[in-house]
């Protein structure tokens, strides 16, 4: 005869609450992770990512404050100029560096330029957005990777590479209108 804590219905087997429990703490870990990915989407989500910049036409800084970067791109052809300012005992001012070979792709950019007075610059990086809000903002976008500065030997023709690494800020709207003021 069956007492009352009996039933006609099987029992569980005897590790069925570590079986739910098991459930729980996976639906707890689920949950968890859910969570975190999206407050991991939502912090970078003020954050443009490299692949937001449709165009990297425009002005940025180069080596020291007063020397700039000029970028035009179109059809991912890199184009442009890198104007350097000379030392005071210099007789040129200003040396303008036209860019002779460039291109884009994706977020990759590479240039390299005329050489003037045996010396020449490469240029192999990413493009990013910077900390500026706006295309009129400084640091709006960002040129980051690796310059090679090379100074070509007269004589003999050989290459001396100086590699650094760098990262050209964009220039902000009232900085682009200084430069251009004569």
């Amino acid at each position: 005869m069956l007492g009352p804590r009996d039933t006609k219905e099987p029992r569980a087997p005897a590790d069925t609450h570590e079986v739910r429990g098991l459930g729980r703490c996976s639906a707890a870990l689920a949950s968890f992770l859910l969570l975190l990915a999206g407050s991991l989407a939502f912090a970078q989500g003020g954050q443009q990512t490299t692949e937001d910049v449709p165009d990297v036409s425009g002005e940025y800084h180069f080596l020291s404050p007063d020397d700039t970067l000029g970028l035009l791109e179109e059809d991912g052809v890199v184009k442009g100029f890198v104007e350097v300012y000379q030392g005071e005992e210099e007789s040129d001012t200003i040396l303008s560096y036209p860019i002779t070979i460039g291109k884009r792709a994706k977020q990759h950019v590479e240039f390299k330029t005329a050489k003037i007075h045996e010396k020449y610059y490469r240029f192999s990086g990413t493009v990013e957005r910077g900390k500026g809000r706006g295309p009129k903002d400084a640091d709006y976008l960002r040129l980051a990777g690796d310059l090679g500065i090379v100074t070509v030997n007269g004589e003999d023709g050989k290459e001396t590479v100086e590699r650094r690494p760098v990262v050209f800020k964009s220039l902000s709207a009232e900085e682009k209108a200084e430069r251009h003021v004569d």
